[in-house]
């Protein structure tokens, strides 16, 4: 990578002083020059809202077709100006897997899925049929075929728009967060592909916070990318800035979950599951893509139906949740609008230090949904901690999309919560944050497998390989 030299053809992707300026917060991509050669792959890192899905968007074209925003300098993709070339050309040569993939689903089956973008291509029957049955097989997708992509959880939502994008074999491959909602064995197993995929000669660019899993990939080349002067964050990342206090400490209690099911339609996606967990604890729930995790959260939050039994002192908990999908839970005009929403008599003192604390400060007058990932996860978890739930949170994935200094502040604050009473339960594939709760516990298809310390069960293969996951 380096400053523009001459266009070359075949897989090639260049920007000359590219920048970028979303018209409703000003924000964007500080002016950027690569040449990324066929074949190459780059992993492009740096902190939440630096601009890494800008750029994936300028890579792809998607930038400046589908957004209206202040675009200077260039983009070539194989040669071609992606200011002048129309988006349907540019998709036969780059192809984007989103960092939100139900933003991307049209579909009304994951079969159909992977049969749209192959079929946009005008490829005979016999060779959609092919790449389609090798897209199912590749991702583990192919007893998921009939399902309706919306039923489907994050992580395998995730897998079936990779496996979309990639059974069109694009030269250019732009995956954005690609491993932030997939198990440590699903993330391994893409990590191979993308070998593969690279030494047949694909171009791949990878914008990732979970680094680690990337490190083997041949010839790995790394950007990070810095937010500009001018938008610095407020959050206070040294942690010189103490928890935001939530006042009114919890009586002791305890959660008591006994034989809980969830039957959707003729599937059953929970069964058996039992725990116990006391106000002052953070659980961490880690389990394969598609085990129930997120069912189980919104069991206990209230918002699923369910057989068995979810009590605390013999009645339904308080506790506040905080999507995996943070768009789901964001629907007013501003970041301030959306955390007082409905709150007659606001803490204020709350709300100002949540807003400094999670670095949300600069966007107080910018619509929610037009934040980065990490920023709306970060929204809707100030959303729920403004409301003060009386037993505690739900977390689903809570680190998806925050980069380490963030992450940092999660910890802390997770912490601050126990100490004051609340029980954390969270659902993760991040064992780096997982390690940090005070109970770990492996869910299978048949209930939980093992509940215990961090520190033991990461160091026990067995309850590991019982689940399918690669061992830590």
């Amino acid at each position: 990578m380096g400053q523009r030299t001459s266009l070359k053809q075949g897989g090639t992707l260049q920007t000359q002083a590219v920048s970028y300026r979303y018209p409703q917060n000003g924000y964007g991509l500080a002016p950027l020059a690569l040449s990324i050669r066929p074949g190459a792959c780059v992993l492009v890192t740096g902190p939440s809202g630096c601009g890494k899905s800008t750029l994936a968007r300028c890579l792809t074209g998607m930038i400046p077709h589908l957004y209206r925003g202040d675009l200077e300098g260039e983009v070539w993709i194989e040669g071609l100006r992606t200011s002048d070339t129309p988006l349907w050309q540019l998709a036969e040569h780059a192809g984007l897997v989103f960092q939100n993939p139900a933003a991307q689903m049209l579909s009304s089956s994951v079969e159909e899925e992977i049969i749209f973008g192959l079929e946009n291509l005008g490829l005979p029957p016999e060779e959609i049929k092919s790449r389609t049955e090798a897209a199912l097989s590749r991702f583990g997708l192919s007893d998921l075929r009939n399902r309706t992509p919306q039923t489907l959880s994050g992580g395998e939502q995730q897998k079936l728009a990779l496996a979309a994008i990639m059974a069109r074999e694009p030269a250019i491959l732009v995956l954005d967060e690609p491993l932030s909602m997939l198990d440590g064995t699903a993330a391994t197993e893409l990590v191979a592909s993308l070998t593969d995929m690279t030494a047949l000669g694909t171009t791949a660019v990878i914008c990732e916070h979970r680094e680690a899993y990337l490190e083997a990939l041949p010839g790995l080349q790394t950007l990070r990318l810095a937010r500009p002067a001018d938008q610095a964050t407020s959050a206070p990342l040294n942690g010189s800035t103490p928890s935001p206090r939530l006042h009114l400490e919890t009586p002791p209690f305890q959660l008591t979950v006994a034989d809980l099911a969830v039957q959707l339609g003729r599937r059953r996606v929970l069964r058996d599951v039992s725990f116990n967990a006391s106000g002052g604890e953070v659980l961490a729930v880690v389990g394969r893509n598609g085990v129930g995790k997120t069912t189980l959260l919104r069991a206990l939050a209230g918002l699923q139906a369910y057989e068995g039994e979810i009590r605390v002192d013999g009645e339904r908990p308080d506790l506040g949740i905080v999507f995996q999908n943070a768009d789901l839970q964001l629907f007013n005009p501003t970041v301030r609008d959306e955390i007082l929403y409905r709150l007659p008599d606001p803490d204020r003192l709350l709300y100002a230090q949540l807003l400094d604390y999670l670095g949300l400060r600069r966007y107080e007058e910018v619509p929610p949904l037009l934040l980065s990932e990490g920023e709306k996860k970060r929204v809707a978890l100030a959303t729920v901690l403004m409301r003060r739930p009386r037993h505690g949170v739900l977390l689903a994935e809570p680190s998806l999309g925050q980069d380490a200094g963030h992450k940092a502040l999660l910890v802390q604050l997770i912490h601050a919560l126990a100490a004051a009473g609340r029980l954390v339960l969270l659902t993760t594939h991040d064992l780096t944050l997982a390690a940090h709760a005070s109970r770990l516990l492996l869910l299978g298809p048949d209930g939980v497998v093992a509940d215990g310390r961090p520190a033991e069960l990461l160091r026990d293969p067995r309850p590991w390989k019982q689940i399918g996951l690669a061992v830590p």
